[in-house]
């Protein structure tokens, strides 16, 4: 019998005994999570959703050519498959997050047994959330603290761990995960801390963000450089010990400088004012949740060329206009003890000694030209060095650069909007040193002297044929100014309204060769007992002179004369089938001097009428719109100034997502609506229903857009705009020129255009087509109470400078003929054919009437049929001008 030590027994009977505790216990926690399993599962979110996950991301609107313009939604997100992560961020990650990630079953015993440990012991570290766990905390979790969020978190992802693959939630995990700055996954990560796509990314930079899931407010290189720092140093510790990096890579990643700053989404074509007018109507149609979220790229009828080109003519001609009127001064002076001296010499020393004796610290001219406010090509400088003709300036970054004579001698003194003050003699009348200023670039190291414009500007450019809107600006610069001066900006349109006067009169049977007297008037108003006494701009009158004539050399009181012939009445109903709002028309004679507040988008779809034959076409800026797919759920159909519309139409693919003869050789040079509803910028013929992705199946039909005038009366009027770009005769006893004879410089003869300026010339105006294009430009203050002034004509700054007033010729047309000149390229020479219903016969010049003779008293001239002369014009032609204007006069009624 063999006996057994009693400390054997004990030794055995403790073993046995810990075997059927731990079994007991092991048994408990089975039978436990199991009946707290089944109490929590009909709580348990469904996960089924995560087999397709529906992606929140911004919405982004492109140019018609695929530009980007602009991103708008909160939660910035770029979604990417698992063949499109770079192998060296899943290395971080699992050596940071979750290192036996494809060996657990969604909860890794060990990390779970090492965090219940270190929570007993209070030595509590974490760790024992794995990637699969993350995944479900945050799809379907709140972040809390509790026990139960625990167990939820762990159920979901032995749920999760049996619906998808490893990579599939690994995937999951790399798009969802928050990393800070309003980021969602790594690929916006990349791009807002780094402004590359994620597979650009080096180790340093993918370390950094590998480390942000842990607290990426803490972690992340734009707030805390330092501390992104420290958290790079562990992850590429992690890697290192997990064999995915070698020493020497760890070394060189680990000393590498911490370079994240703030990128914003890879803006392609600047075009604010265009991204914020679609995004409105986006916002209208889904709603900010959906528009926000959906992923919906927008497609808009801009390109890139035209935008651009209007960008371009908008700034330049603001800068010009400014300078024109003067330099304002510094921003602030760092030196502001510097005063002017009487002589040359003594501000020299004056100088000398300021740059001597305190010379501006790099720390100071840094301050100054961060705090400076600057906008578009505009730059902040700092002077901190003055010669007779040449400054020199500080850059940021440290750069030094020169401002040359040329590029200062423009700084007359501003004294007000009338009045500049003498030309500078030398850069000491300009500058002190010290002064904060902005500048604009000449060249590699040369600088030009610049202020930011106080006047403001738009451009808007549409096609007669369906109101496409292929360029828009509606100001200087967005960020200055968010008010869009396109759609928002009401303002008197001076002499722009005089072809639709005119095209009244044509229809109440008045000619391009019907003679109206040019001039003075003088009208008694019972009402406010004074004399109205409308007048030329200039002050010049000829007497009677042909229609056409009239329109092209803007003659106000034929203007007057006209709408008092042919009815006050008639001619707001005529104007308001252009688009016109009645309630934007003053009701009494002042509307023929352009007394209308429209703006201009309203004046440039007026004139589209002209343009394309007579019909009245809705600007709309909405071409397409897709899903996160690429899958067309709408497709703009605007009517067309056509009829009947038989054309062909390329559409992109749109899929079910289951959820539509003339000879003017002698008489040219040959050198109730208001804007938000004429802005339809998303015209279709069918109302999209109540789910606004659903995709349509069928095409819809071509429609054509209401004819307002005939297109007779659009081509007679077209014809006189283009004598008021292109007509002129200096052999004339009178001789004249179009008041947009600048336009020359295109040297295209398919142009037509009308300039406008208002009372007091608080606003000027050119709006002008060609057959394929039609442009609408203004310029004016924000600020009604300030007019735009005089102002030198020209930069040369000679003692006989020639000053004059600010008008629509000068102020506004420069923009259009800078955007027209990169436009034209686009469209194929177009002349204005004559329609059916018009003939050309020959005319006296000085009487209108009809003549046989051919020398340069005559020219041929267009009719309508039936409004053709019938007299001929005798020896005396005298006698034709009395009889003509005889009747005008007495069917007025007043004293000429």
């Amino acid at each position: 019998m063999t006996i057994f030590p009693t400390n054997r027994v004990n030794t055995v009977f403790s073993v046995k005994s810990f075997i059927k505790l731990t079994l007991f216990l092991v048994f408990i926690v089975i039978f436990s999570t199991v009946i707290l399993y089944f109490n929590l599962r009909n709580d348990l979110p469904n996960i089924n959703s995560l087999k397709d996950v529906q992606w929140q991301t911004p919405m982004q609107i492109y140019s018609n050519d695929g530009l980007l313009i602009s991103q708008f939604g909160e939660k910035k997100r770029i979604p990417l498959t698992f063949d499109e992560i770079p192998q060296q961020l899943i290395d971080a990650l699992l050596a940071t997050e979750d290192d036996r990630f494809y060996f657990h079953f969604g909860v890794d015993p060990i990390g779970m047994g090492r965090a219940v440990l270190g929570k007993l012991t209070g030595n509590d570290k974490g760790g024992a959330s794995t990637i699969t766990m993350q995944v479900a905390r945050n799809f379907f979790l709140t972040r809390e603290v509790t026990y139960t969020r625990k167990i939820r978190e762990i159920f979901l992802s032995f749920h999760i761990e049996h619906l998808l693959t490893k990579n599939e939630i690994l995937t999951l995990y790399i798009n969802k995960i928050p990393l800070g700055h309003r980021t969602f996954g790594f690929g916006a990560a990349a791009q807002v801390y780094y402004g590359k796509e994620l597979n650009q990314l080096n180790l340093e930079q993918i370390a950094v963000l590998a480390g942000l899931p842990k607290a990426p407010s803490t972690y992340n290189p734009i707030s805390r450089p330092d501390r992104a720092k420290l958290r790079r140093t562990t992850v590429l510790q992690r890697m290192l010990v997990s064999g995915y990096i070698t020493d020497e890579e760890y070394q060189l990643a680990k000393t590498a400088p911490i370079t994240g700053k703030p990128h914003g989404a890879e803006i392609e074509l600047d075009a604010p004012y265009v991204a914020e007018m679609a995004h409105q109507e986006i916002i209208k149609l889904y709603g900010k949740e959906q528009a926000y979220t959906s992923g919906l790229k927008v497609f808009t009828t801009v390109t890139n060329k035209l935008q651009e080109a209007a960008h371009n003519a908008v700034s330049e001609n603001l800068l010009s206009y400014d300078q024109r009127h003067g330099y304002r001064g510094a921003i602030l002076s760092l030196r502001p003890n510097l005063t002017s001296s009487s002589t040359k010499s003594e501000m020299n020393d004056d100088i000398k000694s300021q740059q001597e004796y305190t010379p501006l610290s790099e720390q100071e001219i840094s301050t100054a030209l961060e705090a400076a406010n600057h906008y578009e090509s505009l730059v902040p400088a700092v002077v901190i060095k003055v010669d007779e003709r040449e400054v020199t300036i500080a850059l940021q970054n440290n750069k030094k650069a020169t401002i040359p004579w040329s590029g200062m001698a423009w700084a007359r003194p501003f004294i007000n909007d009338q009045k500049q003050g003498p030309p500078p003699q030398s850069a000491y009348d300009i500058f002190h040193y010290g002064d904060v200023i902005l500048v604009t670039s000449l060249s590699n190291n040369e600088y030009r002297l610049s202020q930011l414009p106080i006047a403001s500007a738009a451009i808007i450019s549409i096609s007669p044929d369906d109101g496409a809107i292929k360029a828009a600006v509606g100001g200087f610069s967005f960020k200055q100014s968010q008010f869009n001066r396109v759609t928002q900006a009401k303002r008197q349109v001076g002499s722009n309204i005089k072809p639709f006067i005119y095209s009244a009169a044509l229809e109440k049977g008045f000619t391009l060769a019907s003679l109206i007297n040019d001039a003075p008037i003088n009208q008694w108003d019972r009402s406010t007992g004074v004399v109205w006494r409308p007048k030329n701009s200039p002050e010049t009158y000829v007497g009677p002179l042909r229609m056409r004539l009239a329109l092209a050399q803007s003659k106000n009181v034929i203007a007057v004369r006209l709408l008092k012939s042919i009815g006050l009445d008639h001619a707001i109903e005529h104007l308001s089938s252009f688009g016109f709002s009645p309630d934007d028309l003053p009701k009494n004679e002042s509307l023929a001097l352009g007394s209308a507040s429209l703006t201009p988008i309203e004046v440039v779809t007026g004139f589209a009428t002209f343009a394309n034959g007579g019909y009245l076409v809705e600007p709309y800026l909405i071409d397409r719109i897709e899903t996160a797919e690429g899958e067309v759920i709408f497709q703009a159909n605007p009517r067309l100034a056509c009829d009947p519309c038989e054309q062909n139409i390329d559409y992109p693919e749109v899929k079910d997502t289951n959820t539509s003869e003339l000879n003017f050789d002698t008489d040219f040079d040959t050198d109730n609506r208001d804007s938000d509803d004429v802005l339809a910028i998303l015209n279709a013929s069918e109302s999209i229903e109540q789910n606004p992705l659903k995709s349509f199946k069928t095409l819809p039909q071509r429609l054509s857009a209401p004819r307002v005038i005939s297109e007779q009366n659009a081509f007679l009027i077209t014809q006189a705009l283009n004598s008021a770009v292109l007509g002129a005769d200096w052999s004339a006893k009178n001789p004249w020129q179009g008041t947009g004879w600048r336009a020359r410089v295109l040297k295209r003869k398919d142009l037509a255009g009308k300039t406008g300026t208002t009372n007091e010339g608080k606003d000027a105006w050119f709006s002008g087509f060609s057959r394929r294009l039609v442009t609408t430009s203004w310029i004016g203050f924000d600020d009604p109470s300030r007019n735009l002034g005089r102002s030198v004509y020209n930069s040369n700054l000679g003692k006989n400078q020639i000053t004059g007033t600010e008008a629509g010729a000068k102020s506004a047309q420069p923009a259009w003929i800078d955007f027209m000149k990169v436009a034209l390229t686009e469209f194929d020479f177009e002349p204005f054919e004559p329609p059916t219903g018009v003939v050309s016969v020959r005319i006296d010049k000085a009487t209108g009437k009809l003549s046989t003779n051919t020398n340069k008293s005559s020219l041929f001239e267009y009719f309508q049929v039936g409004t053709v002369p019938t007299e001929y014009v005798s020896e005396d032609n005298s006698i034709d001008i009395f009889q003509n204007n005889e009747s005008l006069n007495q069917a007025e009624g007043e004293l000429f």
